[in-house]
């Protein structure tokens, strides 16, 4: 059995589970404005609780293609009250998806159990910060930054590429103190890719657990099924349905998405389906 302790509850991860994703941001690309009040905040973290969610991760910063750069101040003004009071009314893991020191600590003193940082802990002081949390971590792929990172991605050997830099973002957690079974990765779609890019990694995936730890898939709403599919954002559910069904036989297990329930009720399924053949 694959348990993994995020902070004061453990999951079994050898079942699948979904990450609802709770943007606390005025800009984030689907839901931008929508739940950055604290009370609209919470009413979208019982929904996706109430829907199944195993994970409610809280982001303070847009990092879109062009995303402004957000200040450290603001972004503990955002994020910190969430996460306190989702902690407060409800029993879940909270993921704070940041990349800044002063985030991931006070995130960790008032209860959160995941650091998710689509930075893999390169910010300056990002590494002790988290390791001082003895928190599991989220390790992401992204070529470049938020602001330029859709200018042209290109790479030497795509896959090659993504692993070897996701090793040596692993190998200096761990230098920093960071339990290499508290270690998640993720290849970061849509962030410094293609649509051919990110399509060949989500049919890599079983390269990337070959690494020796949990993969979590971030494709919701993405662009890359806005152009495959030809539709706008409000209409990409059954496409990232269809990548995150894709990742699952490929062994993916955590999923971070927008639309908590679907997500829920196929994996369900999904997972049904391949216990029968150990029956």
């Amino acid at each position: 059995m694959s348990v993994m302790v995020f902070g004061d509850k453990s999951l079994d991860l050898s079942l699948p589970r979904v990450m609802g994703i709770l943007n606390v941001t005025p800009d984030s690309f689907s839901d931008g404005g929508k739940h950055n009040s604290l009370d609209s905040a919470l009413k979208q973290a019982e929904r996706m609780i109430d829907d199944g969610a195993d994970f409610i991760d809280v982001g303070g910063e847009s990092t879109r293609p062009g995303a402004a750069v957000v200040g450290e101040q603001e972004e503990l003004n955002r994020v910190l009250p969430v996460v306190e009071a989702i902690k407060a009314r409800f029993n879940v893991i909270v993921s704070v998806d940041t990349s800044t020191p002063s985030v991931i600590t006070g995130s960790a003193a008032l209860g959160a159990g995941l650091i998710n940082d689509v930075r893999a802990l390169e910010r300056e002081g990002a590494l002790e910060a988290a390791s001082s949390t003895a928190l599991p971590v989220c390790l992401m792929h992204m070529r470049g930054t938020p602001q330029t990172m859709q200018q042209s991605p290109s790479y030497s050997d795509l896959v090659d590429d993504v692993e070897r830099y996701l090793i040596t973002r692993i190998e200096a957690s761990i230098a920093a103190g960071i339990n290499k079974e508290n270690i998640i990765l993720d290849p970061g779609i849509g962030f410094g890719k293609t649509l051919i890019h990110n399509t060949t990694l989500l049919n890599c995936t079983g390269r990337l657990l070959d690494l020796g730890h949990e993969v979590l898939i971030g494709v919701s709403r993405k662009t890359m099924i806005g152009d495959i599919l030809g539709v706008p954002v409000s209409e990409r559910l059954y496409g990232t349905m269809g990548a995150n069904a894709s990742t699952y036989m490929k062994g993916a297990r955590i999923f971070r998405v927008h639309d908590v329930k679907p997500h829920v009720d196929m994996l369900k399924v999904m997972h049904q389906i391949e216990e029968s053949r150990n029956a």
